[in-house]
């Protein structure tokens, strides 16, 4: 068992408790239940009583000494006053109440008779309660006594005494010494005031002479102050024997006579015994008279002064509050001054009134027990003990089962009569205390004082107290059952308190149901029922966490919990910033919202930083987490800017940093404002860490200057601070001379130079000019020079590219800046005069060839060398015999080389190619023409590949040649595979076509219902170009031809076929003229538009017709503007994903049944990625490196402006030099051109490919070439390297006059 006051436990098996009663303090009190059940006798208990001193102040209107008490029967009271019976009822003077010992004293002038000290009895037939004893007193109004007091006479120099003698009254007593103008004299070392009111003088001077010292005495207690008859001083002037004085350092006449060493004035003689009460103030005193004034000390004999002492009154006092024992001991006062010292001890002796050590305490007893009263008190001196009972002597008690000892009562084999009260009295010299202790002897039944059935509720986890609340003699023992078992409950988390609750620690679900609390004495038993409901734990799952957020934005805590369901209309979320709750009252009309859970905060300020808690809270238990909100801000601005250390061009800035908001100062930004060039205008002067505070700032001459400075964090840069004083710098000579000369040649015989001017601050003083010297390079001439305002200068008549020494001095009234460098530029260029010679090429492959020069002589060059330029031709195809002078293209070498790569021809194709140089003026003769060959390559693709004709075991193929064969046609590589709507493939079936003129092939042997995909490559004798794929699907019985729109997949270039229509003669003759020039119509399809694509016939240029199509699904016919037929492609926009369309050429812009050709096209959603997929036919991969051209595009162009600007050439000239970029890199048909990317993913390999593959994927790529081993950017900004493969690299201009550098 434990009582509900201890911590610790004992577990009982089987768990019980023996239960006795609830038990006060001073008083055994039966409980209220118990009275309302039967009638209990018992003794009678003082509840309230008047406090053991009461003061009768004169200006109360009546006094009321108490004496209040409870028993049954109902108390009766009696009084004694200073021993003697005292009836406040029986004197009419005194106002009495019934059942009640208080009587009320009316201050009507006659209070004082009624001082002295009153005890109260309370009685019954049990017996009888005393109270301690109250002292009532009666001050009397203070007054000093009316006297003459005659003058008191001294010589200067001797002590001197007012006494005062104040008048007893209650305490405090405060007493001040003033003049009878109310003014305080002045106390010092040498005139103080002591514990008894006396003013001491420890020699008298002059200045001490009046007529007015009074004493003062007030009693704040009783409201009164007196004053004491004021007395006269007249201290006499001492004259020696000359007639002449002097005096000391502290004022008195210079008088061997009446210089002294000290002598105590209070306390008298050597040593004083001091003896106080615990608790108290000790003040020890000590005031000595002499001359010069004595100065104090005070110590401890054998030990350390308290740390609680405080030494006043200029030393001469020595105060320790609330005393103890360790406070014993003897202390020394020593007064001392140059002519010897004084010494008097203290022996403190501290004291203790009585004090409880064991109580006596009120006790029921059962009839037959052994009774033990035990009192013991402590105190200094010991206090002595003495028994009553009732209130009576207890040798006057009759009782032969009870035995007396000094501090112990014992009761053998107790009886009913042996009920009484009983008073210990412990008293010593500084007071007495009085306890009374109820003692009952009796027999009762237990009587369970909690209701029964009570219903308790509690958490998974926690702690439940179900009370059994019981009043008995003989103790009961008391048992606890849960449902309808019998045996009590057991285990290390039941445990049964003194007072007979049970508390279940750590409660579980199967802890739910029916408890019993059983009581049984040998008076009988009784027992109730308690049901206990355990519920499921409250928990926040989702914790706030600790945010950081910058002021002015929003901040949110989320905090959602779980709890028992039965709590559902009583859960609650609160939430608190600090101890102070956020309910809705006192968050209304302000940034703060809580919606389920939830706490926003909205424009963040500083004052919303702080810790916040969420609490979820059910009518049981309440769960709670808490975290930090940080709002950051950008710094405050910096304040208190100091100038310091003024020199003529620096000074020290320092500051104090403003409030970081919770982000460390990265740095500081003074700024500048100068009065003469920009007045207003702030600008960075420099930068400062951020755990720097001061800087040192190097300034211009002849500004004034004024600072200011901001701070940057992570958040961003904050206020400027105030700016500080203006600081004036003098005038002085340029700090500098101009910087960034340039020096250029735009014409041969010219030079032309230019450089970047002082700023005006930079000027330092007025009258700022700039002294150009130049001359040749190597020659002995002396320094051509200039004096000029601006800032640039141009040298006329200088010989062609020739090198000039320049330099460049600021001057102003001030004097010359400092001496300039000298740099080293040259005069204009002028084209090369001769042209590479023994131009040679060698053919790597049918892309790529190795061009090969010789160097031009140096003096040729007449500038600075760029590079070599190599335009080329593409003559005609060796297939044709007739020559045609193609469009020129161009590829440029940067630097001093004799050689280059140049790549991206065609294959089996005669060239024409010339070699030039170039320098900053422009291209220099071209050499003479070379011819060369390519040798043959892999043909393109074949522009058309159709599946038609579907049937129920063969598809036929149709296809066109390859527009460009890159050689000799030598046949074709056709294969197939089933594919159906599975990632399981068929085999591979290759097919060897062997004549070059086959344009349609019949798949035959294949499978009914069955889609199929289809390759087609074409071969020379190089090998077989890159497949083209289609796919198509045969047919369930030959009654049905067409395919379904379903199956065709139109993404892949496809041949559209022309329905058979019955046409009117109009409308044949329309066809006979425009269906002619349709040749190799082709569509293919993206995911939101299409491209309708064909070939012009001959001499149909001019002809126009319409674009129709429809969404199958929904909507209608949409018909284009007029195409003419030399556009070669139409873009249907604006389509569906995953849709199919039927699209129709017509003549004329209305739909009917007549068309040029009808077919039905899919745009992309998700198709079948054949073997042959890869990221080249990626339109996403597409369009990324369209952009990156288009870009490079917009770069070199800038480039190539910057560098050729002011040039004074020909435009024919600048274009040789800056040919276009964009036909490298755009072709009408190919452009951002859609194709199909998600053919379906193959398992199986094409082996019979593999060679074609390899060589179809071997072109070269522009990305491989440049200037060097490692590849760079040359001056105008165009990428140069090396072929790789062990190949040299180069630039290349690919087609017309637009320049790109590989």
């Amino acid at each position: 068992m434990k009582t509900l006051q201890n911590a610790g436990v004992i577990p009982l098996f089987p768990l019980y408790a023996i239960v006795w009663f609830v038990q006060g303090t001073t008083a055994l009190d039966i409980p209220l239940e118990v009275l309302g059940h039967v009638n209990i006798e018992q003794l009678p208990t003082i509840t309230e009583q008047s406090p053991t001193s009461e003061i009768a102040f004169p200006f109360d209107e009546s006094f009321s000494i108490k004496c209040e008490a409870k028993g049954n029967p109902e108390p009766e009271f009696r009084w004694k006053k200073d021993g003697q019976d005292f009836h406040p009822d029986q004197d009419p003077r005194l106002i009495t109440k019934e059942n009640s010992g208080t009587f009320v004293i009316n201050n009507n002038g006659n209070v004082t008779e009624f001082q002295g000290i009153y005890r109260c009895y309370a009685s019954n037939k049990l017996g009888t309660a005393v109270s301690q004893d109250i002292e009532f007193i009666v001050p009397n109004i203070p007054k000093f006594p009316k006297e003459k007091i005659p003058p008191l006479i001294v010589e200067e120099g001797q002590s001197v005494v007012l006494q005062c003698n104040p008048p007893k009254g209650i305490p405090p007593l405060q007493i001040h010494w003033m003049t009878i103008g109310l003014q305080h004299i002045e106390q010092d070392e040498r005139v103080s005031m002591g514990l008894n009111g006396d003013l001491y003088f420890s020699n008298a001077l002059e200045k001490d002479s009046r007529s007015d010292y009074c004493c003062v005495a007030a009693f704040p207690r009783i409201r009164t102050i007196v004053q004491k008859t004021a007395m006269s001083v007249i201290v006499n002037r001492f004259e020696s024997v000359s007639g002449s004085e002097s005096h000391d350092s502290t004022g008195a006449s210079a008088n061997s006579i009446l210089h002294r060493k000290p002598q105590l004035m209070s306390p008298p003689g050597g040593q004083s015994d001091i003896r106080l009460v615990k608790g108290d103030l000790l003040q020890m005193e000590c005031i000595a008279e002499g001359l010069p004034t004595p100065k104090y000390k005070w110590v401890k004999v054998g030990d350390d002064l308290p740390t609680r002492s405080r030494k006043e009154n200029h030393g001469k006092l020595l105060r320790i509050p609330k005393v103890n024992a360790d406070d014993n001991g003897r202390y020394m006062c020593t007064a001392e001054n140059s002519l010897g010292k004084t010494e008097h001890y203290f022996t403190v002796t501290v004291e203790e009134p009585p004090q409880w050590e064991i109580k006596p305490e009120s006790q029921l007893y059962m009839i037959g027990s052994e009774v033990t009263i035990k009192c013991t008190a402590t105190g200094k001196p010991q206090p002595s003990i003495i028994w009553t009972e009732n209130g009576l002597p207890l040798r006057d008690a009759p009782g032969s089962n009870r035995k007396i000892f000094s501090d112990t009562i014992l009761i053998h084999n107790a009886k009913a009569n042996n009920s009484a009260v009983y008073q210990c009295i412990a008293s010593n010299k500084h007071g007495t205390i009085l306890a009374n202790a109820n003692i009952m002897v009796m027999n009762l039944p237990p009587m369970i004082l909690t209701k029964d059935e009570q219903k308790y509720a509690a958490v998974v986890g926690k702690s439940v107290v179900m009370d059994c609340k019981v009043f008995s003699s003989p103790p009961s023992t008391i048992s606890w059952t849960k449902d309808d078992t019998v045996d009590s409950v057991d285990g290390p988390r039941f445990f049964v308190y003194e007072n007979g609750s049970l508390e279940i620690h750590n409660v579980e679900k199967d802890d739910t149901g029916q408890y019993t609390c059983i009581t049984t004495n040998p008076e009988g038993k009784s027992a109730i029922t308690s049901t206990l409901d355990v519920k499921d734990a409250t928990k926040i799952m989702e914790l706030p966490e600790d945010i950081k957020v910058v002021r002015g934005s929003t901040a949110q805590l989320t905090c959602h919990a779980a709890f028992d369901i039965s709590f559902k209309n009583d859960f609650q979320t609160q939430w608190k910033k600090g101890d102070l709750e956020m309910s809705v009252d006192n968050i209304k009309n302000t940034g703060y919202y809580v919606n389920n859970g939830v706490l926003q905060i909205i424009n963040v300020s500083h004052e919303d930083q702080g810790i916040y808690t969420c609490i979820a809270i059910t009518p049981l238990d309440q769960d709670e987490a808490s975290a930090q909100l940080i709002v950051l801000d950008v710094p405050d601005p910096p304040v208190d800017l100091v100038l310091s250390e003024h020199k003529n061009r620096s000074v020290k800035l320092k500051w104090i940093p403003g409030d970081s908001h919770n982000s460390s100062i990265t740095e500081f930004i003074v700024e500048y404002e100068e009065s003469h060039w920009e007045p207003g205008k702030w600008k960075e002067l420099l930068r400062v860490p951020g755990n720097h505070a001061s800087a040192h700032l190097k300034l211009h001459g002849h500004l004034d200057y004024q600072f200011r400075v901001s701070a940057v964090n992570a958040i961003g840069r904050g206020l400027p601070s105030e700016p500080t004083e203006r600081f004036k710098t003098p005038p002085a000579a340029p700090d500098k001379n101009p910087e960034n000369i340039k020096i250029q040649g735009h014409l041969p015989n010219e030079l032309d130079i230019y450089w970047e001017p002082l700023m005006p601050i930079e000027h330092n003083a007025p009258g700022l000019e700039y002294r150009i010297s130049y001359r040749q390079q190597g020659s002995e001439e002396e320094w051509t020079e200039q004096i000029l305002k601006r800032h640039s200068f141009v040298v006329k008549k200088t010989p062609t590219f020739v090198p000039y020494e320049i330099k460049i001095q600021a001057k102003n009234q001030h004097g010359w800046g400092p001496e300039p460098k000298v740099i080293t530029g040259y005069s204009g260029e002028d084209f090369p005069a001769a042209a590479p010679e023994d131009v040679n090429v060698e053919v790597e492959n049918s892309t790529l060839i190795k061009v090969k020069w010789s160097r031009i002589p140096k003096e040729k060059i007449q500038g600075h060398l760029g590079g070599y330029r190599v335009n080329w031709w593409r003559m005609k195809s060796l297939l044709e015999t007739k020559k045609s002078h193609g469009e020129k293209h161009s590829l440029t070498f940067t630097g001093d080389r004799n050689h280059g790569m140049v790549p991206g021809l065609k294959p089996f194709s005669e060239y024409s190619l010339i070699v030039m140089a170039f320098n900053g003026r422009g291209n220099g003769p071209g050499s003479l023409p070379v011819m060369f060959s390519t040798p043959e390559g892999v043909p393109e693709q074949t522009p058309i590949f159709k599946a038609t004709n579907p049937k129920q075991n063969s598809i036929t193929l149709i296809w066109a040649p390859p527009l460009e064969s890159n050689g000799i046609l030598m046949g074709y590589i056709f294969q197939y595979q089933l594919i159906n709507d599975t990632n399981d493939l068929g085999n591979l079936h290759t097919v060897n076509i062997s004549n070059p003129e086959t344009a349609i092939w019949v798949a035959q042997d294949l499978e009914p219902h069955s889609k199929y995909k289809f390759y087609l490559s074409a071969c020379t004798r190089v090998g077989c170009g890159k497949p083209i794929t289609e796919e198509g699907t045969t047919i369930m019985d030959a009654h049905f031809t067409t395919v379904p729109a379903a199956d065709v997949n139109f993404r892949q270039p496809t041949t559209l076929s022309i329905p058979s229509t019955t046409l009117s003669p109009v409308a044949n003759a329309t066809l006979s003229s425009i269906v002619p020039a349709l040749l190799n119509i082709s569509s293919s399809a993206s995911d939101t538009f299409a491209k309708i694509s064909w070939i012009p016939g001959s001499g149909q240029k001019d002809s126009e017709f319409y674009v129709a199509y429809i969404n199958n699904r929904k909507g209608n016919w949409k018909i284009s503007e007029a195409v003419n037929i030399s556009q070669n492609f139409h873009i249907i926009e604006g389509l569906e994903p995953g849709s199919e369309y039927t699209v129709r050429l017509m003549t004329k812009n209305w739909v009917d049944n007549t068309s040029i050709f009808e077919d039905v096209i899919a745009t992309r959603g998700k198709g079948y990625a054949g073997i042959y997929g890869g990221i080249s036919t990626q339109g996403w991969f597409i369009g990324l490196m369209c952009a990156v051209a288009l870009l490079t595009l917009i770069m070199l162009i800038a480039c190539f402006v910057k560098r050729n600007k002011g040039g004074k050439y020909s435009v024919k000239e600048k274009e040789d030099l800056h040919p276009d970029l964009e036909s490298q890199v755009m072709n009408d048909d190919t452009f951002c051109e859609y194709s199909d990317n998600d053919e379906k993913p193959l398992k199986g390999s094409l082996q019979s490919l593999n060679a074609e593959i390899k060589a179809a994927e071997s072109g070269d790529s522009l990305v491989d070439y440049g200037d060097d081993e490692h590849g760079q950017f040359n001056e105008d900004g165009s990428f140069i390297g090396e072929y790789t493969g062990h190949k040299d690299r180069g630039s290349m201009e690919v087609k017309g006059t637009h320049q790109i550098t590989a």
